[in-house]
């Protein structure tokens, strides 16, 4: 399988050709993914959302609020970057330093760059509008928050929306 800019995304009204450099997009999909062994597999990105999502609920029903919306963010991102996967027939999403070489704009934490790719944007902010808008503000820089910042109403509504969003995706 060749890549073609643009041909994978272009219904979407996004270009592949924005978020990988030529060079990827040229190359056949084993000779530029053999090279590399420690990619997380798109099985292992769902199990690991979904661990996620169970903890940030562990955390909320321990009343731990600031927990639960950081790792909930978690959770969602990852389950954006295993949907980036099944849209581009990835193998698995780069997790090293050398995986990332020629694919940077896809090396973030970003949810709305993250949706963009994913190739479902249309399909989220249409059926799950409001569960987007309560995570999409997530940073990880919240690790850094004072103690008691989420408030138990937030951390709830983040777990909610995560669970939401990670059936959808």
């Amino acid at each position: 399988m060749v890549w073609r800019a643009g041909s994978l995304l272009a219904s979407r009204h996004d270009r592949l050709a924005d978020f990988v450099s030529p060079k990827v997009v040229s190359l056949e999909f084993g000779e530029y993914w053999g090279k590399f062994g420690a990619m997380l597999k798109v099985t292992e990105l769902d199990q690991i959302a979904h661990a996620r999502l169970a903890d940030a609920q562990a955390l909320l029903e321990a009343g731990r609020y600031d927990g639960a919306v950081y790792i909930c963010g978690y959770a969602v991102e990852i389950a954006l970057k295993a949907r980036i996967c099944k849209t581009l027939s990835w193998p698995g999403y780069p997790s090293t330093r050398p995986e990332f070489q020629d694919l940077q704009s896809f090396r973030t934490h970003n949810l709305d760059v993250l949706l963009r790719v994913s190739g479902v944007e249309e399909n989220i902010k249409t059926k799950a509008f409001a569960e987007w808008s309560a995570v999409v503000a997530w940073d990880p820089e919240a690790r850094y928050n004072p103690v008691g910042s989420a408030p138990p109403e937030h951390a709830k509504l983040m777990v909610e929306s995560a669970q939401a969003l990670l059936e959808v995706l």
